[in-house]
């Protein structure tokens, strides 16, 4: 028979095990933000190796911009996401919680400068007195006042014009526009009927790379770090598929079919559009290049463009303190 005492602490056993019950279950659940980017990851979305390799259940939910997802995050409502350089900066110069972890792809010539047959534009230089157009606060947006700044061109003198995505493909048709700094789909068609002047490899290479990259909530993280290594481990092995067989990677390959679902992209075009990328090793990762050093220094290069645009109110000492090696170091066994 129970004495009061013993069914006090069976009550309280109980109590205790309930709670760690919930903190269990909720430890094991994550909502992970993506966007229509082309990339390898796409293939563990299909596959759900990482839940499980985990036993977490993953929420992945889709969103529009990068912006979106920072705020989700903010909120709450996300603990990881994937966001351009830019925004990335803009969420680290307004105090964030959050850390780059992982570069998703590097831009490289994913984005580009087009000029329309016909528009007598053949350098940056030529663009004084012209229409171009690109998504504002954007990597591309960024990159073109990188280039007109490299090439001595007063952007005043360039009439940039802030559109959307659909907007600059419209603008394309009906001959509105002179240029435009834009990604695929829409860069696909400007292509078919203009000429590329620049890519943001280009300017990359110049010591201004812009790329797409994972963040986290830092504590998050921390409370979750076997989660996040086995992140990492997916994330280096499907990029590593690709790099090795990227010419298997067609339009009716399972791992395209998997993109294109994910992304809402049509399949004959993603080959291509993912060729255009470069998707750094888990080595090229921890490099001066990337989360080793130059991520940071194109986070605090860009949060001082972001800064110029009214974007952002201040920008920090310090970007390197919203970027982590540990994941991918643990994730190497280093």
């Amino acid at each position: 028979m129970l004495s009061r005492r013993s069914m006090h602490r069976t009550a309280t056993a109980l109590a205790a095990l309930a709670l760690a019950g919930g903190a269990f279950a909720q430890k094991k659940e994550v909502t992970f933000a993506h966007q229509d980017m082309l990339v390898p990851l796409r293939t563990i979305m299909e596959s759900g190796e990482l839940e499980k390799a985990t036993g977490y259940k993953i929420n992945w939910r889709m969103f529009g911009g990068g912006g979106d997802v920072i705020r989700a995050m903010a909120s709450g409502d996300v603990q990881i996401g994937e966001a351009g350089s830019s925004p990335v900066a803009a969420a680290a110069s307004q105090g964030q919680d959050i850390k780059l972890f992982w570069i998703l792809d590097d831009i490289a010539d994913a984005e580009a400068l087009v000029a329309r047959n016909g528009s007598n534009i053949s350098s940056l230089k030529d663009l004084k007195g012209k229409k171009v157009a690109t998504p504002f606060v954007s990597t591309a947006h960024y990159q073109l006042m990188v280039g007109l700044q490299k090439e001595g061109v007063d952007p005043k003198g360039v009439n940039v014009m802030n559109m959307r995505p659909p907007e600059i493909a419209a603008a394309w048709e009906r001959g509105d526009i002179d240029a435009a700094f834009i990604w695929d789909p829409v860069l696909s068609k400007a292509k078919a009927s203009g000429k590329v002047i620049a890519t943001s490899g280009s300017f990359g290479k110049m010591g201004h790379p812009t790329f797409d990259g994972l963040v986290v909530n830092a504590k998050w993280a921390a409370e979750h770090e076997a989660f996040m290594v086995a992140l990492v481990k997916a994330l280096a092995k499907a990029d590593a598929d690709y790099r090795g067989n990227a010419a298997q990677w067609t339009a009716d390959s399972p791992q395209v079919k998997a993109v294109a679902k994910w992304t809402k992209a049509d399949a004959a075009a993603v080959p291509a559009a993912m060729a255009l990328y470069r998707f750094p090793t888990a080595e090229e990762q921890l490099s001066a290049n990337w989360l080793g050093g130059g991520a940071a220094k194109a986070l605090a290069d860009t949060a001082v463009f972001l800064k110029e645009q009214g974007r952002v109110q201040e920008v920090k000492p310090n970007y390197g303190a919203f970027v982590t090696t540990t994941y991918v170091q643990k994730a190497l066994g280093k």
